[in-house]
């Protein structure tokens, strides 16, 4: 399995899956697809873009980043067998996915986990948090610490998030809680350190504690940026939120704040749903930006 390696850093991909997502015209309701798909004709390709079906092509993602001999997950997709029986979710009901094979052919077994960091407590954040045994839910990851943005943990448990999204509300009782249970939860905050290089970044607006993974070396950079952007659309043109973010003018200055970085310090960007390659370059194009897509190159 390839990876990236970014100074100690060495990211590799872990698929649930990679499949037609949602239309363009549902995901991103102020999008002129024409025009954008005429203007960069990279957005129509295939491994972004299903023209068939009017589908856009999304994966469901890990980043799987080891640091000497640290193992940090980020975001833990889906999950198998969990009951998301409203329509908007039926993309992820009852699922059965080999992610943990994928994951031990990574190298990695569930118990070698260290730290489980979620960018924000989405359905499709979350869902490997936990593991059926009989009647109940408990963590994928026994031996790691659980990682969630303070501000982020807060607005589902006693926030307001359970009703700005209240189907989300059952994917926090099965994939969020248990693991608080088990004790297994630290809470962090903007600029919390989890290892030497690594930190954690506020990145609101897709939902109000939404954060971001930097990794910062003199040999390289790296942005894990959660859903602060689903699509490479939205490197093309940055001002279009897709129709889960929260907070419409928070998530713009998101978005284009990670760009900027992106392009002045060379990182890598590396989000949770962009198609094959799944990750790259941002680079400046004029007033805006273009997308350099990079494969892993170790082995």
């Amino acid at each position: 399995m390839r990876s990236h390696q970014i100074g100690e850093a060495r990211i590799t991909r872990v698929e649930e899956v990679f499949e037609r997502g949602f239309k363009p015209s549902f995901l991103f309701p102020d999008l002129d697809r024409d025009a954008l798909f005429e203007r960069h004709p990279q957005l129509a390709q295939a491994n972004f873009y299903d023209a068939e079906q009017d589908r856009l092509m999304s994966s469901i993602h890990s980043w799987l980043i080891r640091i000497g001999d640290e193992i940090v997950l980020v975001d833990t997709c889906s999950g198998n067998g969990k009951t998301r029986a409203l329509p908007l979710f039926a993309r992820f009901h009852m699922l059965d996915f080999p992610y943990l094979d994928n994951l031990a052919a990574a190298g990695v077994r569930p118990e070698e986990v260290d730290y489980v960091f979620c960018t924000h407590l989405h359905i499709d954040h979350v869902g490997w948090n936990t593991r059926r045994d009989g009647e109940a839910w408990v963590p994928t990851f026994p031996n790691a610490r659980y990682l969630f943005g303070r501000t982020e943990y807060d607005h589902w448990v006693g926030g307001s998030g359970p009703a700005i999204f209240p189907e989300n509300v059952a994917v926090i009782e099965d994939s969020v809680l248990p693991v608080v249970a088990a004790g297994l939860v630290t809470l962090v905050d903007d600029g919390d350190e989890i290892l030497p290089g690594l930190t954690v970044h506020r990145a609101p607006g897709h939902t109000e504690g939404h954060m971001a993974l930097k990794y910062t070396s003199p040999e390289g950079s790296f942005i894990v940026t959660g859903d602060c952007m689903h699509q490479p659309i939205q490197i093309y043109a940055p001002e279009i939120n897709s129709c889960f973010c929260e907070k419409p003018e928070e998530a713009r200055r998101t978005r284009r704040a990670i760009l900027d970085w992106c392009a002045e310090e060379g990182a890598l960007l590396m989000p949770i749903h962009f198609g094959w390659p799944h990750a790259g370059f941002v680079r400046r194009d004029g007033a805006g930006y273009r997308f350099e897509p990079v494969e892993p190159a170790a082995g």
